[in-house]
């Protein structure tokens, strides 16, 4: 499956006091991404409250490798690096690009579905499961049986 590169411009907002993107900017970018990755699959914000439902994150990882300025394009590539069977747990890759084409950010998350009414870590539906999995993965794309167990 092809999906479309998520892409946003930086602006002031976004900038810390040395003129680069800010830490925390990383972050907000690659949850846009995700949501976004997430809604061309349609798992959009109607189906996750339709089915009372929604991701989670465990753990986040920033590696920051070039500075990103005001104004640059960015452009953030998502692949699934990891999923259980039952796609009740995940993880993402996402890789920040400048315009001139070089790689500024890497971040890693992972995560699960959360039952919005129980309020309690859960197995999504079959169509879930089968849209998440449907999704690009990395290269080194591992799935495991055990929920939240990665090999």
């Amino acid at each position: 499956m092809k999906l479309e590169t998520f892409q946003t411009t930086i602006i002031w907002a976004q900038i810390d006091g040395n003129m680069h993107l800010r830490h925390s900017a990383y972050a907000d970018i690659a949850a846009h991404a995700r949501v976004q990755i997430l809604n061309q699959i349609g798992l959009d914000h109607k189906t996750f409250t339709s089915l009372q439902l929604g991701p989670i994150l465990f753990r986040e990882e920033l590696i920051y490798l070039r500075e990103v300025v005001l104004n640059e394009t960015v452009s953030v590539e998502t692949t699934l690096t990891h999923s259980t069977a039952d796609a009740s747990r995940w993880s993402f890759r996402h890789e920040l690009y400048r315009s001139d084409g070089v790689k500024a950010a890497v971040v890693n998350v992972d995560g699960a579905w959360l039952d919005l009414t129980k309020r309690k870590l859960t197995i999504p539906p079959d169509n879930v499961v089968a849209q998440l999995l449907g999704l690009p993965k990395s290269e080194d794309y591992k799935q495991t049986d055990v929920p939240g167990k990665a090999q």
